[in-house]
């Protein structure tokens, strides 16, 4: 691992609780206990955090339940159309019986109006994808352990020794905030670090993101493209977007709205 995602590792985590302890952030990084002493004095020279006996200190914690992420409830009413659609073939992939994971997010959301008939193991991160098919479907739905961010509805944990080690996937369906050369990105640290981990834990990788999200960039890049086994998009992603997966050698699938999508936009709009 590089300095800069160990450093990235050790940031996050001295938010997420009073004292990060060395121990802790060798097994967040794998790295030994010297080179975390070094970094924690590197950082704490930097004016990044502060260097305390044992460990580290966020100089500014965050409140938990806070992340540089939109809320569920706001991002959810847009461009419901293109989710819609790309969710029916998110779901087209599965068949009865897969071990899938499914992130939290309001295009992997749309995917439960597809599941409710089907038969899955599903883990997911998310209160609202967990609570919508407990209550309208027969697939087994599992929960990571965390702390839990109402706005965004998910459940996220900064360590290494919860559930999600012990879910093995064939799949993992997740959006992001943008989609680039360098990779696919997100806004929050913590949830990067959350997802690396769920990504891990599955063979292959589906990228959900409607055309827009190749317009948008973050400063945080989650993984590569080549990680990225199959893209799903709507029909109007540009033809430089198009190229760049196909040239990265993802499976594209472009996902067409119907009338009946249109009619579930026209009616979250009103």
């Amino acid at each position: 691992m590089h300095e800069r995602e160990r450093h990235r590792i050790i940031l996050s985590a001295v938010q997420e609780k009073p004292v990060a302890t060395v121990q802790d952030l060798v097994e967040l990084t794998s790295a030994s206990e010297a080179t975390i002493r070094r970094d924690i004095a590197a950082l704490h020279v930097q004016g990044r955090l502060r260097r305390v006996r044992g460990g580290a200190e966020a100089l500014h914690p965050a409140q938990i339940g806070s992340l540089a992420a939109k809320p569920f409830r706001v991002s959810e009413a847009e461009n419901i159309a293109k989710k819609r659609a790309i969710a029916r073939e998110a779901v087209a992939l599965c068949t009865e019986g897969d071990a899938i994971i499914i992130n939290g997010g309001t295009t992997t959301f749309q995917m439960v109006h597809y599941l409710s008939a089907r038969r899955l193991q599903v883990f997911t991160n998310s209160f609202a994808i967990a609570e919508h098919l407990v209550k309208h479907s027969k697939n087994q739905v599992m929960l990571p352990g965390g702390s839990i961010y109402r706005d965004q509805s998910i459940i996220l944990s900064p360590f290494e020794n919860d559930v999600t080690r012990n879910f093995y996937a064939r799949r993992m369906f997740m959006g992001a905030q943008g989609v680039g050369t360098l990779g696919v990105m997100e806004q929050d640290a913590l949830i990067i670090q959350a997802e690396q981990k769920l990504i891990n834990q599955a063979d292959e990788l589906v990228l959900m993101v409607d055309s827009t999200k190749f317009q948008r960039r973050s400063s945080l890049i989650l993984c590569p493209l080549d990680r990225v086994s199959t893209l799903i998009t709507d029909d109007a992603i540009p033809d430089s977007a198009r190229t760049m997966i196909e040239n990265a050698g993802i499976k594209l699938i472009i996902a067409r709205t119907t009338a009946a999508d249109q009619s579930m936009e026209s009616s979250s709009a009103a």
